[in-house]
């Protein structure tokens, strides 16, 4: 039982480093345009297709907590827990069309009384 009492810590020392310090994290609404996929399986009307091929890509909307921000992405989480969060939102930035701080890293502020 030895080894896997130490394992167990182990993991337990390398979850607490992992911890996000929530209120540190910038909140930010991303404007990006979507990739987008359009047919039915099987044979689809040719006039119908590409009258669709003309059609703008959608504009999409993401807010959430900034986790991660690299040179081919931004990593949002729209809810986050002290050991559980929502699913990741992976957006590749040659994909994004504006980005907001909706919150800085100081905190929110009180609403006015």
């Amino acid at each position: 039982m030895g080894p896997i009492l130490r394992m167990n810590r182990r993991s337990e020392v390398a979850r607490r480093k992992n911890k996000l310090k929530v209120s540190e994290l910038p909140i930010y609404e991303v404007v990006w345009i979507d990739a987008e996929e359009s047919g039915d399986i099987g044979w689809n009307d040719i006039d119908d297709t590409l009258k669709k091929a003309k059609k703008p890509c959608p504009v999409m909307h993401s807010v959430g907590y900034v986790v991660y921000r690299g040179e081919d992405h931004i990593s949002l989480l729209s809810t986050v827990g002290d050991d559980e969060c929502s699913t990741l939102e992976k957006i590749p930035l040659g994909f994004i069309r504006s980005e907001s701080e909706l919150r800085g890293v100081s905190g929110p502020e009180s609403p006015p009384s």
